[in-house]
């Protein structure tokens, strides 16, 4: 089994505004291996009690993987060459690498955005 390639949205600090908030650099970057499935009914159904969103995919991404994926921008061009725009949400669930077989040790929910 093997993954797609996503790009993935990396924010860069690279100053302060008059008021003191910061200001952001944003650069995507290419993420290899990163498997893309349909959330379970239950996922759905936990996601919309806890987040008031709705999961539109779940992302599989691959062990040694450092980048944030909290609140992260992704694009995702399909096999039919449509471009996806998702958007993060809640927090990342993380196994411990060594435990769990395959290549792919973290699951990301996401939602379409437009």
């Amino acid at each position: 089994m093997r993954g797609v390639t996503v790009q993935l949205c990396v924010r860069t600090e690279t100053g302060k505004d008059p008021f003191g908030a910061p200001i952001y650099d944003e650069e995507y970057v290419d993420v290899d291996n990163v498997l893309i499935g349909e959330p379970t009914s239950e996922e759905i159904l936990a996601a919309t009690d806890l987040y008031g969103k709705r999961i539109r995919w779940m992302l599989g991404i691959p062990k040694g993987d450092t980048h944030e994926w909290m609140n992260a921008k992704i694009l995702w061009t399909d096999s039919y060459g449509r471009q996806h725009k998702l958007q993060s949400f809640g927090f990342p669930i993380v196994g411990v690498d060594a435990l769990i077989p395959g290549a792919w040790h973290m699951k990301v929910r996401v939602e379409e955005i437009e």
